[in-house]
């Protein structure tokens, strides 16, 4: 008979937030004495392009510089898979196929994660938590299981666990992906289901300490296009709208109001000052639809989604703390202004970056403090 995990909420306790001292500085990092009002952006953008074979950094410019982008650091790599931005935001997770390695905003002091005990490593997507202190990576091997590991942020196994066997149906164009989140020590998969819809599976420890986590039943819900953290819980991107998900990982069935009762296919989050950030897409792709519009909330229940643009093929997105959000598609690097765009609707866009190859990630970072002298 297999023991059967505790019951737990998918909402711990939120950690402490001395880990994010970095980011209370941020506002004097961002602000020069410029003698104007626009500030001086200093964070960095880190990209992942050529198909996951180069990792490279630019600092983008206020919109007062001609030049869009100062360029920073390229490095080539090999097999990258994603990247997500690390607690602190000096360092970024950078996932290979085989496995799992931080780098700071120069993209150097290369920092590997333990190695996972697994027979073979074939990582294929990791997702972070909301405050990047936990990544939850799944590896999948041609013909092999679906196997989780938990991480912490400074790259120590938290736990992993074997996903139960699974028929995934034929591959198809409205076939909903795999899709992880992270809250705490609790992980979340959703994935496709033979018939239609998804299932979710919950794994979490049984008691603290235990390196190797308990993983639940299949639930069979509705298709989940895309799952995130955001706040205190995980939220489900469905075709019936961004739904909270409960203690087990099921979508509650009601979406939220600012973004009504329509499906979406991804789901990004982050903070920018107080505020935690939410956005959302309909992928054109899977739509076969023109540009589909780009949506971001700052989670004010008073208000709807803000439509920041209308995009075509986004890849990936970041969501800065210094009020900007970056989209990348397979060619483009574009900010948005957002703390100005959602209280006057003009998020004032500036292409950074073309003619890149496909593009696959994108984070934001903290460059190095420099010290000054008066």
């Amino acid at each position: 008979m297999t023991p059967q995990p505790n019951p737990q909420r998918l909402s711990p306790q939120p950690r402490p937030l001395a880990r994010l001292s970095a980011l209370v500085l941020l506002p004097a990092l961002l602000a020069a004495c410029t003698g104007t009002e626009e500030p001086q952006v200093a964070l960095r953008v880190a990209l992942l392009t050529d198909g996951g074979a180069t990792l490279r950094t630019v600092t983008p410019n206020a919109d007062s510089n001609s030049a869009p982008v100062n360029a920073d650091k390229t490095v080539a790599v090999t097999d990258g898979v994603t990247l997500n931005s690390l607690s602190g935001g000096q360092r970024l997770a950078l996932t290979l196929n085989t496995g799992i390695e931080s780098r700071d905003s120069d993209l150097a002091d290369v920092q590997p994660f333990a190695a996972l005990p697994f027979a073979q490593t074939c990582l294929v997507q990791t997702a972070s938590s909301a405050s990047r202190d936990r990544l939850l990576t799944l590896s999948q091997c041609p013909n092999g299981p679906q196997q989780l590991a938990l991480y912490n942020a400074s790259g120590s196994l938290v736990w992993t666990a074997l996903l139960r066997a699974y028929l995934p149906p034929t591959p198809g164009q409205d076939v909903p992906p795999v899709s992880l989140a992270v809250l705490g020590d609790v992980g979340l998969v959703a994935r496709p289901r033979v018939g239609g819809g998804s299932e979710v599976l919950r794994a979490a420890p049984r008691n603290s300490g235990d390196t190797v986590a308990e993983v639940s039943d299949p639930l069979p819900t509705p298709a989940i296009r895309a799952l995130v953290a955001y706040n205190q819980g995980i939220l489900a991107a469905t075709d019936g709208g961004v739904q909270k998900v409960d203690a087990a990982g099921v979508p509650d069935g009601t979406a939220l109001a600012a973004f009504g009762a329509r499906r979406f296919d991804r789901l990004w989050s982050g903070t920018a000052g107080s505020q935690n950030l939410l956005a959302a897409w309909r992928s054109n792709v899977l739509s076969n639809q023109s540009a589909q519009p780009l949506l971001v909330w700052d989670g004010n229940t008073s208000r709807t989604a803000a439509t920041v643009a209308s995009v075509s093929d986004l890849r990936d997105l970041t969501l800065a703390p210094d009020g900007n959000l970056y989209t990348l598609t397979a060619s483009t690097l574009t900010r948005y202004n957002t703390a100005l765009g959602l209280q006057s609707g003009n998020f004032t866009p500036r292409v950074l970056l073309t003619g890149l190859n496909d593009a696959r990630a994108v984070v934001w970072l903290v460059p190095p403090v420099t010290a000054t002298t008066d």
